[in-house]
């Protein structure tokens, strides 16, 4: 039982010894015996922020026996002041959890790009040697193989599930994590407190300018990772990243790098190459599409060789590698190739549709939908890419909300502009199951927007959503 006094003695403030149930700094989630920790929202230009100091009354309405803030206050509860309310939500989480991340070995991932990928390799090559091994990543919360779930959409979630899942993998009998880290996570405390074997940073591109406001604040609170890991694996190809490479106990990896491919053969099923690098040298087959997939590999296996394994001792292992779910996921490669995969803007379409022309031997079908309350120009831009990447489109649902399902495709259709080369199939099911009935050998299928997404938002209703599930089921396997 942890008590409210154990929790507070290490600010120097006394406390009865209330038995304390939880930490939390969304009022909505108190339940009776919870500390309440009030924080400032974050300011961005599309919203106003709100302030938890707000909810407090909400807070203790609901069973609050305690309250942290950085106002003076004076409430009917014990009240903790504190300088960095953020900071003092993940002291307490961790202290309340009972330090899980002092009982795991730990590597992190942190990047613009790929991050997700190799935090899923690095698990899948664990688990493999040292199961079992739990992983948090966008697409997925594991305890071994077990799936655990999660709601919302955070990379990487707030201090008090952080703390809460580490828990749970100790409970499990995990020695190692594999972690996917955000910049927003840095930034805002969420793994606060948190040391690693091993800290991979993929790259660094633009993007989260509304929060970081400008690249050198987003590179500098992805770099925390890497000041926090006892060894650090970094991408030497990266104009942000190849500036880390003078560290101490860092390993690059790359075209420049300490690991490098060579004789990379892509295929219509995956990859292969051979490894060369400081722990010697290994030939590599993996299920994955794209060319670059060869360096998130090279980065999983550099984490995974700097302190938890032999080079030697993950020979083969990636042949089985499922993939990463809704990330360029291979469904099936015979007699037609079906790809799940998360793309959803016009740039990000281009990119997937132009990795797979080459290995695209018949025609390149792809299954896509756009958003509804979002940008209108994201759905334009879906379907003049659509018109020019691929040979032919279905135009689909993709959580269009409140907005007119009809007027979406409406607006993507006309984008596209040739009558000939596309279908509008609105319910999203009977889109994938049209695209397989058409497909013929040497085709490339690919089911767009949702990957790893677990529902599908119709008007003001959710509903529960697979899509490699629908995909598999459409092509009867």
């Amino acid at each position: 039982m942890t008590t409210l006094s154990q929790l507070f003695a290490p600010s120097g403030q006394s406390a009865p010894a209330l038995s304390v149930s939880g930490v939390t700094h969304d009022s909505r989630l108190v339940q009776p015996g919870f500390v309440f920790v009030a924080i400032a929202g974050v300011p961005l230009p599309s919203r106003a922020p709100l302030d938890g100091h707000d909810y407090i009354p909400q807070a203790l309405g609901r069973g609050a026996v305690a309250v942290v803030g950085t106002r003076d206050l004076d409430l009917p509860v014990p009240y903790l002041k504190v300088s960095d309310a953020r900071a003092a939500l993940a002291d307490l989480s961790a202290a309340f959890w009972g330090y899980p991340g002092k009982k795991l070995e730990l590597i992190g991932v942190t990047g613009s790009k790929g991050k997700t990928t190799v935090t899923v390799l690095i698990h899948h090559l664990l688990q493999s040697i040292k199961p079992p091994v739990g992983q948090l990543s966008t697409v997925g919360i594991k305890t071994g193989n077990e799936e655990l779930i999660l709601p919302g959409h955070f990379t990487t979630p707030e201090a008090p599930q952080v703390q809460e899942i580490l828990h749970k993998f100790v409970e499990a009998k995990c020695e190692w994590a594999a972690l996917e880290v955000s910049s927003h996570a840095l930034a805002l405390e969420r793994v606060r407190g948190l040391e690693y074997q091993v800290g991979v940073f993929t790259n660094l591109y633009e993007d989260h300018l509304d929060f970081h406001g400008s690249l050198e604040n987003y590179f500098n609170e992805k770099r925390k990772l890497l000041e926090r890991s006892k060894f650090r694996v970094v991408n030497a190809d990266n104009e942000w990243t190849k500036t880390l490479k003078g560290w101490a106990n860092t390993w690059t990896y790359g075209d420049r790098g300490d690991w490098r491919a060579e004789n990379i053969v892509e295929e219509s099923r995956g990859l292969s190459f051979a490894v060369k690098s400081p722990q010697g040298y290994l030939k590599v087959q993996v299920p994955m599409i794209g060319r670059f997939n060869v360096s998130n590999v090279l980065a999983a296996l550099a984490a995974l060789t700097a302190e938890a394994s032999r080079l030697q001792d993950l020979e083969g292992l990636l042949e089985n590698f499922p993939g990463v779910r809704g990330r360029m996921q291979l469904v099936q490669a015979e007699p037609f190739r079906a790809i799940v995969d998360f793309a959803h803007t016009g740039a990000s379409l281009q990119a997937v549709l132009q990795t797979l022309r080459p290995t695209t031997k018949g025609r390149l079908i792809v299954v896509i939908g756009a958003a509804g309350n979002q940008d209108p120009s994201r759905r334009t831009g879906i379907g003049q890419v659509a018109a020019q990447f691929a040979d032919f489109a279905i135009f689909t649902e993709e959580d269009y909300r409140t907005e007119p399902l009809e007027a979406i495709l409406h607006t993507m259709a006309q984008a596209h502009g040739d009558p000939q080369r596309y279908i509008l199939v609105p319910d999203r099911h009977q889109a994938i199951r049209w695209a397989v009935e058409q497909a013929g050998p040497g085709d490339t299928l690919l089911f767009s927007g949702k990957g790893h997404e677990r529902a599908l938002e119709r008007g003001f209703d959710s509903i529960p959503w697979n899509e490699v599930e629908e995909v598999r089921q459409a092509l009867g396997l």
